[in-house]
């Protein structure tokens, strides 16, 4: 007790002084203070679950979370007894625990380093490990940059993932380590490698190399090929011998591929690559291969207006016309007749392995319609069919075998023009026709409608022939002649210098329709279907006839002299005065008069004719010889007119041996 009190007046009796405990907690806290915001190295005590215990030397331990001791894309691999560089944040929390983090430990150590390549301007190793907007997160040993799209890589990519979790050289652009605010790009780092390279490759590269490079981006019209540092083109057609449609059928974007150098521009450092170039070439020997006369099992590549490709065999391919493709199909799309990928048997016209060229036919391996129908109907044999199409020229009939047959205007009736026959045909109607003609190779049916039946200018032509005089109707009157019927359904045409023997009447105004006229057929025009008539030689012959009959060269004068005189005298009376009207008179009138001597003649006997005759002649020469000087005074046009009127009376002989004869 007395221990205690002793004790206790001890303690009593010397306090601590406050200078003391100032000193000693000064010298408790004062250092620790200075902890606070600074990197201290620490002791792994323990590892609890995600938590890792760790001593730095003050009054408690501080807990640090398992995930920051991790680098991004590795476990964790921190135990006890590790020595750590942790960051002080705080020396004591409302727990009384020492607050740490790794992380800014480890990023204090980073800026530092980043820091010193910034102003050096080295690149830093860094690990793309996050997306955010416009970029993704970079982690540059424990500091977080920020990686924006455009300096990704040269050109835009658009699958990240092979790139995300690799390590990646960098370029710091910019730093600001009061706002914690790194910028890094790859772009740089790639555009300065391949700078490098591309001098290296351009220096060494020459037209056949062959290189590997990576298919970095495809177009329609081909594939970029990174040939490490330069890239080069490599165009459609120069992908595989076969045809290509469109690269992404053979190529995929990052694909290593083995090419050769095609063409190489070193002003404009362009360059053309091949892939096909490393295979054989299918076109040699294709000659051979592909006679021409062989038939071949194709696949049907590509179809275009004028024709589709089938591809023999891988890199060789032929085109088949669209004329080529079917007998009876024409103006019609290929892709109507053929479809894609379709396996088809075609046969080789013509190879030409110069230009690449291999000509093939697909109805060739199909029947000729045109022969089958040659070898079934014969010229001359009758067939039925429907009339597909009218035209100015005929009409088109369907016939076996899916071919057309025209039959021309000019055979589809007799007696009628092409216009009227046509009218009678309208599409649709179903006709018979006689088979004209087969032509394969032009590929045409000549028929013809008017065939069936005979021709009925032929029946009516009955017993006429050429030289016969017969009697026709005129039908229509023209400037340069007349045109006639003769008998049924023939038409006939006097031409004007054929109307008459005389000049002076070969006017066809003299004639009206539907006044007869005997005329001497002079032509039989079967392809025209008519006759050419003449008046003109039908009085030629009565005249030799009236002459071999009354002429005599005893007489003293014979009838073609008399003849000749009364159609002279009759020529100049009408060139000197031109009356017309008179002539017509002066013409009828002896017409008559010939006819009673005739009967006289016919009544008597021969000599009293010829003494006639002796009995006229002076007459005739009388009243020429008054004529003479009355034809040359105009003013007295009437006598002239009586005379011309007396001449014509002697002018008209070839009346008498008409009446003679039909007498």
């Amino acid at each position: 007790m007395a221990r205690a009190n002793g004790t206790a007046a001890e303690d009593q009796a010397a306090p601590p002084s406050g200078e003391d405990f100032a000193q000693l907690l000064e010298e408790s806290l004062g250092d620790h203070k200075s902890f606070e915001g600074r990197v201290i190295k620490g002791t792994v005590i323990a590892v609890d679950n995600d938590m890792v215990l760790i001593d730095v030397g003050l009054k408690s331990e501080g807990r640090v979370p398992l995930k920051d001791f991790a680098t991004p894309g590795q476990d964790s691999e921190i135990k006890a007894g590790d020595l750590v560089d942790v960051f002080v944040e705080r020396y004591e929390d409302r727990e009384g625990v020492v607050r740490l983090s790794r992380e800014k430990a480890r990023r204090e150590e980073a800026w530092t380093e980043l820091e010193k390549a910034f102003s050096s301007g080295d690149r830093v190793n860094g690990m793309i490990f996050g997306r955010v907007k416009g970029g993704f997160i970079v982690d540059l040993s424990g500091a977080v940059a920020f990686l924006p799209g455009s300096q990704v890589d040269i050109r835009p990519v658009r699958d990240i993932a092979p790139l995300m979790g690799t390590p990646q050289p960098f370029q710091i652009l910019k730093m600001d380590r009061q706002r914690n605010n790194i910028v890094v790009s790859r772009r740089a780092v790639l555009e300065e490698t391949r700078a490098e390279e591309r001098s290296e490759l351009i220096a060494n590269l020459k037209e056949g190399q062959v290189l590997e490079g990576v298919v970095k981006n495809i177009t329609d019209y081909g594939a970029f090929v990174d040939l490490g540092g330069v890239d080069g083109l490599l165009h459609v057609t120069d992908i595989a011998w076969r045809r290509i449609n469109h690269p992404t059928e053979t190529l995929q974007i990052g694909e290593t591929v083995k090419v050769q150098v095609i063409r190489f521009n070193a002003e404009t450092q362009r360059i053309s690559l091949g892939m096909k170039q490393l295979e054989a070439d299918p076109w040699e020997g294709v000659a051979a291969k592909y006679p021409s006369g062989t038939k071949f099992t194709g696949r049907v590549t590509n179809i275009t207006d004028y024709g589709a490709f089938v591809e023999l065999e891988p890199g060789v391919e032929g085109l088949v016309h669209v004329s080529e493709m079917s007998w009876t199909k024409k103006n019609i799309h290929p892709g109507k007749i053929v479809s894609t990928s379709q396996e088809v048997e075609v046969m080789v016209l013509d190879a030409d392995p110069e230009k690449r060229r291999i000509s093939l036919g697909l109805k060739q391996c199909l029947g000729n319609p045109w022969e089958a129908f040659r070898d079934s109907h014969a010229p001359g044999s009758e067939v039925e069919g429907e009339v597909k199409n009218i035209t100015e020229f005929g009409l088109f009939i369907g016939l076996p075998g899916e071919i057309d047959g025209m039959a021309h205007l000019s055979d589809l009736a007799w007696g009628k023009t092409g216009e009227e026959a046509l009218a009678q045909f309208k599409k649709g109607d179903t006709v018979r026709a006689k088979v004209l003609d087969v032509d394969v190779e032009k590929e045409r049916v000549s028929l013809g409608i008017k065939q069936l039946s005979d021709d009925p200018f032929d029946a009516a032509l009955g017993k006429m022939k050429k030289g016969a005089v017969v009697t026709c109707t005129v039908t229509t009157v023209r400037d340069n002649g007349i045109e006639v019927a003769v008998g049924e359904g023939i038409s006939g045409f006097i031409r004007k210098a054929e109307l008459s023997r005389d000049r002076s009447e070969q006017r066809p105004d003299r004639f009206a329709a539907g006044e007869k006229v005997d005329a001497k057929i002079t032509q039989i025009d079967r392809k025209a279907r008519r006759v050419v008539l003449s008046v003109k030689a039908r009085e030629v012959e009565e005249e030799k006839k009236a002459m071999a009959t009354y002429g005599s060269s005893d007489s003293g004068a014979s009838l073609g002299d008399i003849l000749g005189a009364a159609i002279k005298e009759k020529r100049e009376a009408a060139a000197k005065e031109g009356d017309e009207a008179v002539e017509e008179k002066a013409e009828k009138k002896p017409a008559k008069k010939p006819a009673k001597k005739a009967e006289t003649a016919d009544a008597g006997k021969a000599p009293p004719k010829k003494a006639d005759k002796k009995e006229a002649e002076p007459k005739t020469a009388k009243k020429a010889g008054k004529k003479a000087p009355k034809s040359k005074d105009a003013a007295k046009g009437k006598s002239a007119s009586a005379e011309a009127a007396g001449t014509k009376e002697k002018a008209k002989p070839k009346a008498k041996p008409k009446t003679k004869g039909k007498a």
